[in-house]
């Protein structure tokens, strides 16, 4: 019972306007508990405080709020609150002295499980967000959470390869949990909830405000033993997940890509700095010793799942052109990047692909890669 008074308790200060996760570790620290600090004395917090703006609404605040209606109000919306003292909350997060005293969750959380950070550029190019599916099933295949921040683009395409292996994934949002953001993704959510969970440090009615997400950042480099930039500009959300990533002895890993593409100057920067380089998972795997025995397999995985797809039905329908068109731009695409974002064959893909080019659409480039066709 104590550790669920605690829990409501310190629920019932983050519904205080302005009292955020730091305020609330200072008074746990100087009170020793969110209980005991709760049932303080206005003399107290003033001789502790002395008057500074925050405390006074605090004062004023408490008088108004039933910690158990809000436990109640947070049971009738399906959300959970975990502490960082309790097995469940993510395990590498705890170990920071600026954790937060208090995460609320949806769905289910292993919290002795190993993350690995998936982010980069909202704006992807089908390469970017080939490899991000990619790197997140293989990563899956080998019992390794896949992190990110649900957003679209790279987020999304991470948070889908780990579903297309029945792994575990979770989303750190920058909103309250009970507003998805971006709405588009609200099924992918729900697919997440399944085998993972959403997660925030945000009250639930907390808007999708832009000073959320660099605190949204910090917790999904936090809860990850590595962080992979797949894609990212020179000026990049993804890049401030880096600057996290540095400052909590997390691993930093960047993908190339191609160096007409915007998206991947940021990328190129963190290589140049010294990040490491990514062209599988097993990159990673070489650098973070803990995962090191794991290294070959998802090769074989790929290669399994790709001999399933020749022998299925799917492979036997009909290409849509628009969406092959989709996953075209004015960056290269080979043809396996695109065969690996279908359930088709490479030769119904061919054919398809030649087809587009007949009518105009896209052009062939050396080496098996296409762009669409452009006028001049």
């Amino acid at each position: 019972m104590g550790i669920e008074r605690e829990k409501i308790v310190r629920a019932a200060f983050r519904t205080v306007k302005g009292l955020g996760s730091q305020h609330l570790r200072q008074l746990i620290a100087c009170f020793g508990s969110a209980v005991k600090a709760w049932e303080a004395s206005t003399q107290e917090y003033l001789h502790i405080f002395n008057q500074e703006t925050w405390i006074k609404e605090l004062l004023k605040a408490r008088l108004s709020i039933d910690p158990q209606k809000v436990g109640d109000a947070l049971i009738r919306q399906g959300i959970k609150i975990i502490t960082p003292d309790e097995k469940e909350y993510p395990s590498l997060l705890a170990e920071l002295s600026d954790a937060p005293p208090l995460l609320y969750y949806r769905g289910q959380l292993k919290g002795d499980g190993d993350g690995l950070a998936i982010v980069g550029s909202r704006k992807a190019t089908p390469y970017g967000k080939a490899v991000a599916k990619m790197l997140a099933r293989d990563a899956a295949a080998k019992g390794i959470i896949v992190i990110s921040g649900l957003a679209r683009g790279i987020d999304t395409a991470a948070h889908q390869g780990s579903l297309q292996a029945d792994g575990i994934t979770w989303a750190f949002l920058g909103c309250g949990l009970d507003k998805i953001y971006p709405q588009e993704n609200k099924g992918l959510a729900e697919e997440i909830l399944k085998n993972g969970a959403l997660i925030s440090e945000f009250v639930p009615g907390s808007p999708p405000n832009a000073v959320h997400f660099p605190a949204r950042n910090r917790l999904i480099s936090g809860s990850s033993r590595g962080v992979v930039v797949v894609e990212a500009a020179e000026r990049s959300g993804a890049l401030i997940t880096v600057d996290f990533a540095l400052e909590q002895g997390r691993e930093v890993f960047a993908v190339p890509g191609p160096i007409f593409s915007e998206v991947s100057r940021g990328s190129h920067h963190l290589l140049r700095q010294g990040a490491k380089i990514v062209e599988g998972i097993d990159d990673i795997c070489n650098e973070l010793p803990a995962w090191s025995n794991h290294v070959g397999y998802s090769s074989l995985l790929r290669g399994l799942s790709d001999a399933s797809k020749e022998g299925s039905g799917l492979a036997k329908e009909e290409l849509d052109h628009e969406s092959l068109l989709s996953q075209l731009s004015d960056v290269p695409i080979h043809i396996d990047q695109l065969t690996m974002n279908s359930s088709l064959t490479v030769s119904a893909i061919s054919l398809a692909l030649l087809e587009l080019q007949l009518g105009g659409k896209v052009t062939q480039l050396p080496g098996q890669h296409y762009v669409l066709a452009r006028e001049r």
